[in-house]
């Protein structure tokens, strides 16, 4: 059976370790078949963000045009939209496609905290795409930028947020604890009928540039294979943290280094 054709919506990353990079790393690790629509040039590497230079909303359009009327597109990853008009452009196109699957990412700020969201979309990205997406990935500082409230310090305040994202019009929601001050990293997995912890012990490594891209790639990459949301948030915080525990095999960049993708395919001779 061929693989699953993926579809990620994203900047880039020179260094590799994020975005529309790190999309395309996850998508072939697991084995999907990775195709892209690029919505900013970003210099950056695993010290910051140096500079963004943005792609017109029109040329984002072109491109998803390119993709959706040739490609049949299993399921689609949104990352880092920028500003407003590329948040339009990919609802219009998503209005008038057929693809089942729809993660969005709500990217605001890189590992590094350089902005990557205009504050001036957050509205437009909760009023506008999140109704029409399967699952929205916010970590605590996102979740409070779309409700315009306090960041949640505890487990029970981040259940009450995804509560009131669920409410905007997605189908589940996925509230990543890792800026939470504990010994593990709960996630909590909230739909109409039940909420689901996911829960790993944080592993001692500083390389962890592009967690979150890499995750909502994941997502968007298991989901055509399992008849659930549950199951595959499982399988891919699974393989996420097998990639968090390699990543100290690659030898990238002099700040926070990427988790290592091909961790299952690479023999480890190859990244010492």
């Amino acid at each position: 059976m061929s693989p699953y054709n993926i579809l990620t919506i994203a900047g880039t990353d020179p260094s590799g370790g994020a975005g529309i990079h790190a999309d395309l790393k996850t998508f072939s690790a697991l084995g999907g078949y990775g195709t892209s629509v690029i919505t900013a040039l970003v210099a950056q590497n695993t010290c910051g963000v140096q500079g963004i230079y943005p792609v017109s909303a029109d040329f984002v359009g072109q491109q998803l045009d390119s993709v959706l009327t040739d490609l049949d597109i299993a399921s689609v990853k949104m990352g880092m939209l920028h500003h407003q008009g590329i948040i339009e452009q990919v609802a219009k196109r998503l209005a008038q496609s057929t693809i089942p699957w729809r993660v969005l990412d709500t990217v605001m700020l890189a590992k590094s905290g350089d902005p990557l969201l205009d504050p001036d979309a957050i509205h437009c990205l909760r009023e506008v795409l999140i109704p029409m997406v399967s699952i929205i990935t916010p970590n605590i500082p996102e979740a409070a930028a779309l409700l315009d409230c306090r960041p949640a310090e505890n487990e029970k305040q981040m259940r009450e947020q995804g509560e009131r994202l669920l409410q905007l019009g997605c189908e589940a929601v996925l509230m990543k604890g890792g800026h939470l001050q504990a010994e593990e990293s709960p996630d909590w997995l909230i739909t109409a009928t039940r909420h689901q912890r996911f829960s790993q012990p944080r592993i001692a490594t500083r390389n962890t540039h592009g967690t979150g891209c890499t995750l909502s790639a994941a997502l968007a990459a298991l989901r055509p294979h399992f008849t659930h949301w549950s199951e595959t948030t499982w399988q891919a915080k699974q393989w996420l943290q097998g990639a968090i525990a390699h990543a100290d095999e690659l030898k990238v960049g002099q700040g926070q280094g990427p988790v290592h993708h091909f961790y299952q395919q690479w023999p480890v001779a190859l990244t010492q």
